[in-house]
């Protein structure tokens, strides 16, 4: 929703204050959880109404795809909306609206459409690379991006976990599982192939490539190593289990 404001913003080059800012936001997520709960209710009855699972899962299809037209039509938040109908079907309506066979239908689907999509976002995300010809600006932007976000991520870590007491938070590496845990994907490189053409998108665009790649290939790959560490380092059981033992 912020990136939605300052891109419109940017793009009709209308005057912007904080307060519109934060006028604007108000209606775009107080309109998306509105349309979200709507949405969310008339699926949990329809869901409730019948026992016949290919109706069923074409019902949650058509909660998405009419809420998110609706969303874009209002012009308020249609991702946020989505979020909230799927909290909403996904914890209420898979407990008490779904038979076992359906709800093993409905998650298997949108499985299925969640490995599609990202297939095609990535698909995307190769074409692009061939079309952006990078160089040293590009680069060092990509680079300065990857230690920008990941001191981003400490900071965010370390202010929220400062607000749980710390009975209820193990902070036995916690802090450091949560900061590199911090993986970024398909809703940042999306935002940024939304971008209008010209020479800005294609610097943003390389500095999400750059901040994503590494995100996947590097974080992602290495945060069982790091799991696996932070339990052998603060875990005496762990570390018992690991040393060699002796033979007599």
């Amino acid at each position: 929703m912020v990136f939605t404001i300052l891109l419109g913003a940017a793009v009709t080059g209308a005057e912007f204050s904080l307060s519109e800012g934060v006028r604007l936001f108000a209606i775009e997520a107080g309109g998306g959880v509105l349309v979200g709960l709507v949405f969310g209710w008339i699926g949990y009855r329809a869901l409730a109404s019948m026992d016949e699972y290919t109706l069923e899962v074409l019902i949650t299809l058509a909660i998405v795809m009419g809420g998110y037209a609706l969303c874009t039509q209002l012009h308020i938040s249609g991702p946020l909306a989505m979020a909230v109908a799927g909290l909403l079907i996904g914890n209420h309506g898979v407990s008490y609206a779904m038979s076992d066979v359906t709800r093993d239908y409905v998650v298997k689907f949108w499985e299925l459409v969640d490995e599609l999509l990202n297939s095609v976002l990535f698909l995307l995300i190769g074409l692009e690379l061939i079309a952006l010809v990078p160089g040293i600006l590009h680069v060092v932007l990509g680079v300065a991006a990857i230690g920008i976000t990941l001191f981003a991520r400490a900071v965010a870590v370390g202010v929220s976990t400062q607000t749980i007491h710390p009975a209820r938070l193990d902070t036995k590496g916690a802090g450091q599982v949560l900061w590199w845990g911090g993986l970024r994907g398909g809703i940042s490189i999306a935002l940024a192939l939304s971008l209008p053409p010209g020479p800005t998108r294609d610097l943003l665009l390389a500095a999400t490539f750059a901040a994503v790649l590494f995100s996947v290939l590097v974080q992602r790959a290495t945060l069982g190593s790091l799991i696996d560490g932070l339990k052998a380092k603060h875990d005496p059981a762990v570390k018992e289990e690991e040393a060699p033992t002796s033979i007599h």
